[in-house]
């Protein structure tokens, strides 16, 4: 018989639920009654339900995390509205910081705060002995990671073959980077680097060939960090990928010597500069150095063959368009194959919500909770750089344009490409559902019109563009295409038609 189901929504069927994963590992005698079971936020409420309900659990747990708390409340209110005897318990980042918190805590029976592993095994104990306590609110407890049975041999066959596999070598942050959780950290610790590399060996054995590495500060700890990487080294299959998140101004030359020798397509960094402002940094309580992280951008991609993700962030507190064009410029000049630009998110518990009156910081109330408006930066520029956001990651991240990039940047990146940004959307009125085909001739007749390029060095670069991506025909029969959109009135009328 099954009394506890541990569930949650995740944003995608390649990713794969690591925190489900550690509360099935560290509950005991119970795994026996246990089931974990995932679902996307692409699948219907009512199919979830009914798959959950056909279990007939006394007991479900739910991961909440940002992406998912709305899928994830839709569901709740069905299953107390059919069977409100199931007891609900909720864990994650989004319920875990109590009374901030999203409506679906008052729909449910416990929550559970912060670290799971001991807390939801005790709870499960007292509720399936019929004892059930009072306080709705369970406070989490950290336990040492010497006591936190590893969660990696629950990862099924599916999951080796087929999905992501999520691995910590560490827990915390010693960082007080207040657009962060894990500002809420005192310090980092690290398990067993001799038990944890047994278990991903155990993986690598089975098959696994994709992990992704959910440590905050990867290379802190330099010795650590160099036997992972020797250990990944000596067990490299063709097909496999390593993620890891680096700290910027930290690559000594152990770690350096170790990184070259890694071939192309395995490593991949996600870097978080952020901003390169000083003034930002320093309100925010984050301690970067720059110069330090500009050299080692460049060194990087000149000695390895790392993919670098570079991330900013705009709407910090004191940021302006002016400030992020300049951190944009500079990152550009580091030449990372990407740069993700995220808007600023209000996490829940996350020190910077200290700023949100003096920085006049107005946050959209539905997740994912994007800044909308500060003291320096109005509505409408936010949405501008949400587009350029955007319009960058299909033709800035794609890899599609590395010829036409460039052409684009000219001597001022950020300017050329927000004048791109503002006229594609004008054009489009959209900045999504874009075919590639239509991006080609969007992109001549901008790069021309727009940025007042010279129309054969733009045609040279987007025909070596269109080659690269191994597209049918040429690119020039496609430019003498007319569009077959049709008089606006023409598109109603058949609109109407249906």
């Amino acid at each position: 018989m099954l009394d506890i189901i541990l569930t949650t929504l995740n944003s995608k069927y390649i990713h794969s639920s690591f925190g489900l994963r550690y509360l099935y590992a560290n509950l005991g005698d119970l795994q026996a009654q246990t089931l974990v079971k995932e679902f996307t936020i692409h699948e219907r409420p009512l199919d979830i339900v009914e798959k959950l309900l056909d279990f007939t659990p006394a007991i479900i747990g739910f991961g909440v995390y940002i992406w998912n708390a709305v899928e994830t409340e839709h569901c709740i209110k069905l299953l107390k509205q059919l069977q409100p005897d199931i007891i609900i318990v909720v864990g994650g980042p989004e319920v875990s910081h109590v009374p901030d918190s999203p409506n679906l805590v008052a729909m449910v029976d416990y929550v559970i705060t912060g670290a799971g592993e001991l807390q939801f095994r005790r709870l499960c104990q007292k509720l399936l002995s019929q004892e059930k306590p009072p306080q709705k609110v369970v406070t989490g407890i950290a336990l040492p990671l010497e006591l936190i049975q590893m969660p990696y041999k629950y990862y099924t066959a599916e999951d080796v073959h087929n999905r992501i596999i999520y691995v910590e070598a560490s827990r915390g942050c010693p960082f007080k980077c207040e657009f962060c959780l894990s500002a809420l950290d005192k310090t980092s610790k690290s398990f067993s680097t001799e038990l944890f590399l047994a278990e991903i060996d155990l993986l690598i054995s089975r098959g696994a060939t994709h992990f992704k590495f959910i440590d905050r500060t990867f290379n802190l700890k330099v010795k650590t960090t160099v036997a992972i990487l020797e250990f990944f080294l000596a067990r490299l299959t063709k097909d496999m990928s390593i993620h890891f998140e680096v700290v910027p101004d930290r690559l000594p030359e152990k770690l350096r010597t170790i990184l070259a020798k890694f071939p192309e397509h395995v490593l991949q960094f996600e870097i978080g500069v952020q901003t390169f402002d000083p003034d930002i940094q320093n309100l925010i309580s984050r301690k970067q150095d720059n110069a330090k992280t500009c050299e080692n951008l460049v060194w990087l991609r000149e000695n390895t063959k790392a993919h670098i993700h570079a991330d900013l962030i705009f709407g910090l507190p004191g940021d302006s368009l002016n400030n992020f064009a300049k951190s944009f410029d500079k990152l550009v000049s580091l030449n990372p194959q990407e740069i993700q630009l995220g808007i600023l998110k209000r996490l829940r518990g996350a020190p910077i919500n200290r700023h949100t009156l003096e920085y006049a910081m107005v946050y959209s109330k539905n997740q994912p909770y994007n800044i909308l408006s500060t003291k320096d930066i109005d509505f409408k520029t936010m949405q501008r750089v949400t587009r350029f956001a955007r319009f960058w990651d299909m033709i800035g991240n794609s890899g599609r344009f590395p010829h036409t990039k460039p052409v684009i940047f000219g001597s001022q990146p950020f300017a050329n490409f927000m004048q791109l940004a503002d006229n594609l959307y004008k054009t489009e009125d959209s900045s999504w559902k874009i075919s590639l085909r239509r991006l080609f001739k969007l992109l001549h007749q901008q790069l021309v019109s727009i940025l007042d390029i010279d129309a054969e060095i733009a045609f040279a670069a987007l025909e070596q563009d269109f080659i690269h991506c191994n597209e049918k025909g040429k690119l020039s029969s496609l430019l003498s295409l007319q569009d077959k959109q049709g008089k606006p009135g023409n598109r109603n009328k058949r609109q109407k038609q249906h």
